[in-house]
């Protein structure tokens, strides 16, 4: 029997709400079905299945927040006979310790908790009927804080670390008006505050701990451009190139080429990616950001990729992400297009060790090697890396790949 549990959708992630089932118990359920809905704290996600069998039974309901690695359901396999049927164990509460997962994806893994100094024993069994995550407890007891005075993020959930951090800094300052949870919500469940909120969380972990370096070069977009209008001429508007499939492509064929870049840091050691899983960086509308997984990016072709990402923004901003691409992109890439500034230098998100930035296609001088001068569309292209894994040396080199790539897109 296999236990299907909450999944990682991020390093940021401790705990979900189970908001649907799609299968009930009896279901045949095959690799890559979509059989629950979980919301983090960036939005709903639907969780695919990754074997085969039947669904013998839940043991977490809906509505039930519960921390990652909790068992969620039994899966009777293809290769085993189903068991006696047995009665279900009554749901644990999110307080309670979760069972050890088995080994994850090392995208996947936890950053291990800091060691603590346990509490008294009539404190550990008040603190023990509180449900909150691991994270929160352990923050709660390294600060002194009464978890009982907290109040979750999410109505009748569990408490988790960015709640335990924003009450201690409540007890700190002076009481002030207090405004509804989830006033911003978007009509396809976005919580905006929410989101913010894990964003500058992640982000400001990064800061705390990666050691950044940033380079910048400027790239002649002259071919890229010229190919781009070329071969779109003859295309209706839903078959036409953008330019950012372009970037996209070359930064996961300079990846192959700089494979340092492509993967995560866990456990004080650097691991590299199996496959190339780019996460554009996609804005929704009304605030927020998400960068999950376009799958496999150096071996599609560019309209397989433009293809990919029209998808994937469609659906993220209908609220619609597969668990499958938010717990495995291994290098983001953000570029803001029409946006109007030269240049972005991203945060690295952790475990992911860098970040490649676009700023918006313009206009510029350049100066040509016969001592010619031109005005030509450039774009300016970012890197911000963890010092750690690499230096400054071979991120230029990797900076310099994708310019070369993006000098003769035909081949890309």
């Amino acid at each position: 029997m296999y236990e299907f549990r909450m999944p990682s959708l991020g390093a940021d992630m401790e705990s979900g709400t189970l908001v649907e089932w799609l299968k009930k118990p009896g279901d045949a359920i095959s690799r890559g079905d979509i059989v629950a809905v979980v919301e983090t704290e960036k939005g709903a996600v639907e969780i695919e299945i990754f074997m085969s069998g039947t669904l013998d039974q839940w043991l977490v309901q809906e509505g039930q927040t519960v921390p990652v690695g909790m068992p969620l359901a039994l899966i009777a396999t293809e290769k085993e006979e189903k068991a006696p049927s047995i009665s279900a164990p009554a749901p644990r509460p999110a307080s309670e310790k979760a069972e050890a997962p088995p080994p994850v994806p090392a995208a996947v893994q936890a950053q291990p908790l800091p060691v603590t100094q346990a509490p008294p024993p009539v404190a550990l069994a008040a603190e023990a009927r509180i449900k909150a995550s691991p994270a929160a407890r352990a923050y709660a007891r390294e600060h002194g804080i009464d978890l009982a005075a907290i109040t979750p993020g999410t109505p009748g959930g569990a408490i988790l670390r960015a709640d335990a951090e924003r009450g201690a800094a409540l007890q700190t300052q002076a009481p002030a008006t207090p405004t509804p949870a989830s006033a911003r919500r978007s009509k396809h469940g976005f919580d905006f505050d929410k989101m913010r909120h894990a964003i500058a969380a992640a982000m400001a972990r990064s800061k705390r701990e990666i050691p950044h370096y940033y380079l910048s070069t400027q790239i002649n977009l002259r071919h890229a451009t010229a190919w781009l209008t070329e071969t779109n001429a003859n295309r209706q508007p839903e078959r036409r190139l953008l330019m950012n499939v372009l970037l996209l492509k070359a930064v996961a064929q300079a990846v192959k080429a700089y494979p340092r870049f492509n993967g995560f840091y866990l456990n004080d050691a650097f691991t590299q990616a199996q496959g190339i899983h780019l996460g554009p960086a996609i804005s929704i509308r009304g605030g927020g950001l998400v960068a999950p997984a376009m799958h496999d990016c150096d071996q599609k072709s560019l309209d397989e990729i433009m293809t990919s990402l029209r998808d994937l923004v469609a659906r993220v901003r209908a609220g619609s992400i597969r668990s499958s691409e938010m717990s495995d992109p291994t290098i983001t890439v953000t570029a803001l297009g029409e946006r109007g500034v030269d240049a972005v230098f991203g945060v690295i998100y952790p475990p992911q060790v860098a970040i490649v930035g676009f700023g918006a296609p313009h206009l510029a001088p350049v100066a040509h090697a016969d001592g010619g001068l031109a005005v030509e569309p450039v774009i300016l292209a970012s890197l911000a890396a963890d010092h750690r894994v690499t230096d400054g040396h071979l991120g230029a080199r990797f900076l310099s790949q994708i310019a070369a790539l993006l000098q003769e897109p035909e081949k890309l």
